[in-house]
């Protein structure tokens, strides 16, 4: 999903409150992290991941893990990135855009 410049603001403001849910350590993006990504995707459509270890990487990652729950990377800040999907199976979706 590409995400025009006003709702990533709108994603970026609403990320700002959020803790990180999943984070990436020594395994780097293993399918363990994949999958915590993916469940809480499902459960709060927008998540702050954390990078513990390859910091130098984080770009790369980032998109690796983009790519493998077919979300939609809003922003990275430092050692943090926010990931969007939206859930279009819910009425009731928590961000509509």
């Amino acid at each position: 999903m590409e995400l025009k410049s006003y709702q990533r603001a709108f994603l970026r403001s609403h990320a700002q409150e959020l803790d990180p849910i999943v984070s990436v350590g020594k395994e780097g993006v293993s399918d363990s992290v994949v999958k915590a990504l993916d469940e809480a995707l499902d459960c709060h459509e927008l998540v702050k991941v954390r990078f513990h270890s390859f910091k130098d990487e984080i770009d790369e990652l980032s998109r690796e893990l983009e790519k493998k729950t077919k979300s939609t990377i809003v922003a990275t800040t430092g050692f943090t990135t926010v990931f969007f999907r939206q859930d279009s199976k819910d009425p009731d979706r928590i961000y509509k855009l």
